[in-house]
């Protein structure tokens, strides 16, 4: 499948650079003209839990040559207005729009590029964007050999293409074919409302929310409302990297304590992690706030299910983005009127 990566961010970089360098094909494509520029010149470098440099073709939106069979979406959600109808003109009749982006963004995705060429993917790992043609994976390699990615059709079909799509994938780390798309969002959603909320509302690694004994009782309650919310709407949570979200439900606060180990076994192999978000707020920018916590509030306003961590995450880290002022752990002391 010819296949290019739109978005070569922290994710779509090391993304693109597996990917040639076991052997494959992608085109990484990204609006920074400097990234493109650096990533044609000296190759895409990947360090952190992995050290290695590999050449790789860049091009930006106005420049992408021909169609593609396979397209991976890396872009944040907030722009997809303005990327999709860009790519309109690179995907032929039978292209998959394959979206890793956080959030349930299928319906965005294939409102523009249409539901018959649209798949989803979650992303089992983290990486941070150091700086042109540069990005380090934070996750551990254990991560990426087990964990890296879940994918999956919209209607749940196992198809051709999605098995196409799993092989390019592989290249990067253990990709795994599910039957529950949107199981695998909400799963998904949980996962980022969690430790990527809680590091952009309290500036911190997802190693400092873990080893916190009042972040870590947030956490279980942003995850707790998660699995209510997704039951109201009619789902029930993929399993992702073996365990099973739903378990993280809590009938009071006494279940947080037999909760917690399960938090250490997904989450240790991803300590040294900084949200996107996070780095979002580092850059001045927008984050996907609104998609990832915001998503557990709005669907549980409209199922009746009340979301006060989530909300609070949410309020947070806008004030964040509105002052340019990112918080501390010390900030952890507005959930205490909730705990």
């Amino acid at each position: 499948m010819r296949t290019a990566i739109v978005g070569a961010g922290s994710l779509g970089t090391i993304i693109g650079a597996f990917i040639v360098k076991n052997g494959g094909q992608a085109d990484l494509v990204d609006s920074y003209v400097k990234n493109v520029e650096v990533l044609n010149e000296k190759g895409a470098t990947v360090t952190g839990s992995i050290d290695f440099n590999v050449p790789v073709k860049a091009y930006t939106p106005e420049e992408m040559p021909g169609v593609y069979d396979l397209i991976l979406l890396t872009t944040k959600q907030t722009a997809n207005h303005i990327i999709l109808p860009q790519l309109l003109p690179h995907l032929h009749e039978n292209s998959l729009v394959l979206t890793l982006q956080n959030g349930i963004p299928e319906e965005s995705v294939a409102a523009i590029v249409g539901k018959e060429r649209t798949a989803g993917a979650a992303v089992g790992w983290g990486a941070t964007w150091l700086e042109p043609g540069k990005s380090s994976l934070t996750s551990s390699m254990y991560a990426m050999e087990n964990f890296a990615f879940d994918i999956g059709e919209l209607d749940g079909r196992d198809t051709p293409r999605i098995r196409e799509a799993q092989k390019i994938l592989s290249l990067v780390g253990a990709a795994h074919v599910l039957d529950n798309l949107l199981g695998l969002r909400w799963a998904k959603v949980l996962m980022n409302a969690t430790f990527s909320g809680m590091s952009a509302a309290l500036g911190s690694t997802f190693g400092d929310v873990l080893n916190d004994e009042i972040t870590i009782q947030c956490i279980a309650h942003i995850a707790d409302e998660a699995v209510r919310v997704a039951n109201a709407c009619g789902v029930r949570m993929a399993l992702m990297q073996g365990k099973d979200f739903e378990t993280l439900k809590l009938n009071g606060k006494e279940d947080i304590p037999s909760k917690i180990p399960f938090y250490h076994e997904v989450w240790d192999q991803h300590v040294l992690l900084k949200a996107s978000m996070l780095q979002d707020l580092e850059k001045k920018q927008k984050t996907e706030i609104d998609f990832i916590n915001g998503i557990v509030c709005k669907k549980g306003r409209e199922n009746g299910i009340a979301t006060p961590f989530n909300s609070k995450v949410v309020e947070m880290v806008k004030l964040e983005e509105e002052t340019g002022v990112i918080n501390t752990m010390a900030a952890k002391k507005e959930f205490l009127a909730l705990l």
